[in-house]
């Protein structure tokens, strides 16, 4: 999902650019108001795992491979605000060390899995626990389900402006990524669910930090 130099227009650049730089910089002022002195080693945790994930590939049908994103993990443990900075501190790492995603595209890539990722993620999971309980069960299915809608929305997010820049037509571009990141997302759900499944067992008073921190919105 990470684009690559070359592949956007100038517009399509520029556009995405601004609502991530944006975003990124309502994130910071609401992280410095709003999160916890216990959550700041979380975000470095959090960061470093997404960073690690997203190195390691899986393989799908066709030949093709796909990794984690981790927007939702981060989403759901943290909120959104932070859950961007941790995806845009992952994604200028990965731009300017190995250059996965172009420097001039960095703009287009947070937006896609910084912001429309970890927002889709992060409502996704509170509408779905709001329906059906905070019980284990619930917030597992919740956490695989918001994982997936994030994939495959980051994706049509992605497609959209491929197709925009003229780099390939819609109706090529949307179905090849969505169906790609279909696969990827079920992977992305599993993981998700394993490592809130895990932080369920070994620090649940994360959740307790993250339900006090909705009730004092």
């Amino acid at each position: 999902m990470h684009i690559p130099d070359g592949f956007l227009n100038a517009a399509t650049l520029a556009s995405t650019g601004a609502v991530s730089a944006t975003g990124i910089g309502v994130a910071v002022r609401q992280v410095n108001h709003k999160l916890k002195e216990k959550q700041v080693p979380l975000m470095g945790v959090l960061a470093a795992f997404i960073f690690a994930a997203q190195m390691l590939n899986f393989p799908l049908a066709g030949g093709t491979s796909g990794h984690v994103l981790g927007a939702a993990l981060a989403a759901i443990l943290l909120g959104p605000w932070a859950a961007t900075l941790i995806m845009a501190c992952v994604l200028i790492a990965q731009s300017l060390i190995f250059q996965d995603g172009g420097l001039l595209a960095l703009g287009a890539n947070i937006f896609n899995m910084g912001i429309v990722a970890v927002f889709t993620s992060y409502f996704s999971y509170r509408l779905i626990t709001a329906l059906f309980g905070e019980s284990r069960r619930a917030r597992l299915t919740a956490g695989f389900s918001a994982a997936w809608i994030s994939v495959v929305l980051a994706a049509v997010a992605a497609s959209l402006e491929l197709a925009f820049s003229g780099a390939s037509p819609l109706h090529i571009v949307l179905p090849a990524m969505v169906g790609v990141h279909a696969l990827i997302g079920v992977g992305e759900g599993l993981v998700t669910a394993a490592a809130l499944g895990l932080v369920l067992v070994a620090r649940a008073d994360l959740w307790q930090v993250r339900k006090s921190r909705r009730s004092e919105a």
